[in-house]
């Protein structure tokens, strides 16, 4: 072999090393670029007040939807509904704070309602063998109709100021070992959702049917009951996300669950083609969440209103995904 071609196989060896670390190191230098960014542009961005703000109302609500959408993608589907599962756990938890219920027990029937959606969803993927898409689409559609019917046409439910039980505001933003609940909740929920997706019996099962889902029904793997355990576990933990909003709100405010659906499909799908991984993964999607929580934060630091914060959002996703894109053209 001649010096030139050795020299040829040296030059493209660390090209493709170089192309595999920005593949790896992509999403979090995206973190990082955004955030020196809005530091620069916004003077209140980087201060302790506003980035506790950013973690507590931008990134822990939504990384709780994020890691709900996960372990759909994980198997291959996806669930449209998580807006409703945390619209009905927004909805109940509000009524039974109202109607004089303690804060565990309106917590339950909160995650009881969007526990529902999950089961609504089992039955028609897993029973009707409608994909996921479809059925999660569906469910959406009479998701919002049900709000509608139940709020005299999509009206706002607020917990009348002097019956706020002192709990809720320690739930919205109390510390526990010096972090606020949501965080904390955040931080518990990544780790128990990995260790279910990477080391249990069900996350392998899940993987297997989102790789290969005829392999997996001939290697006797319980197609329906695994689809049936994971969008139910989607539902109620997408719930989790509308106890938090409503009890940061003292509301249950109609279909703000959309607000979330979106930038958590975006935040999992970042995660998943950004994070040098070649799966959904949780450590992914939180980074991906935290990317899109810093453009979010730093859009209303900037003066941005809400639809053209959702405007620069979108931008922000397609930008990284077309990133994404250029990087695995090179990679082959």
């Amino acid at each position: 072999m001649s010096i030139a071609s050795l020299s040829a196989i040296r030059t493209g060896a660390r090209a493709h090393s170089a192309v595999q670390l920005l593949t790896r190191l992509g999403l979090p230098l995206a973190v990082i670029v955004a955030f020196v960014f809005f530091a620069t542009l916004a003077p209140g961005f980087a201060t302790a007040g506003n980035i506790r703000n950013l973690l507590i109302n931008n990134f822990a609500i939504l990384s709780i939807a994020a890691i709900a959408l996960t372990i759909a993608v994980h198997s291959g589907g996806i669930d449209l509904s998580v807006a409703v599962a945390i619209d009905f756990a927004s909805l109940s938890f509000v009524a039974a704070i109202a109607a004089g219920f303690s804060v565990p027990a309106s917590i339950f029937l909160g995650l009881a309602a969007a526990l529902a959606a999950g089961i609504f969803n089992a039955l028609l993927i897993a029973v009707l063998a409608i994909t996921p898409f479809l059925a999660t689409l569906g469910t959406l559609f009479i998701g919002h109709s049900v709000q509608q019917l139940t709020t005299s046409g999509g009206n706002p439910l607020y917990i009348p100021y002097n019956t706020v039980p002192a709990a809720l505001p320690f739930l919205a933003r109390g510390p526990v070992l010096g972090l606020p609940i949501p965080l904390l909740v955040v931080i518990v929920l990544a780790l128990a959702v990995h260790l279910l997706l990477e080391k249990s019996r069900l996350g392998r099962q899940s993987a297997a049917i989102g790789v290969q889902p005829l392999l997996a029904l001939y290697s006797g793997i319980p197609i329906g009951l695994t689809l049936a355990s994971i969008y139910m576990l989607t539902a109620t933990i997408g719930g989790i996300s509308g106890i938090f909003l409503s009890a940061n709100v003292n509301a249950y405010m109609p279909f703000s669950g959309n607000a979330f659906l979106m930038n958590a499909i975006g935040a999992a799908y970042i995660g998943t083609t950004m994070s040098g991984r070649r799966g959904p993964n949780v450590l992914g999607t939180l980074t991906g969440v935290l990317f899109l929580a810093i453009v979010a934060n730093g859009l209303l630091l900037i003066g941005w209103d809400f639809y053209w914060q959702q405007f620069g959002s979108g931008v922000a996703i397609f930008l990284s995904l077309v990133f994404t894109y250029g990087i695995r053209r090179l990679r082959s």
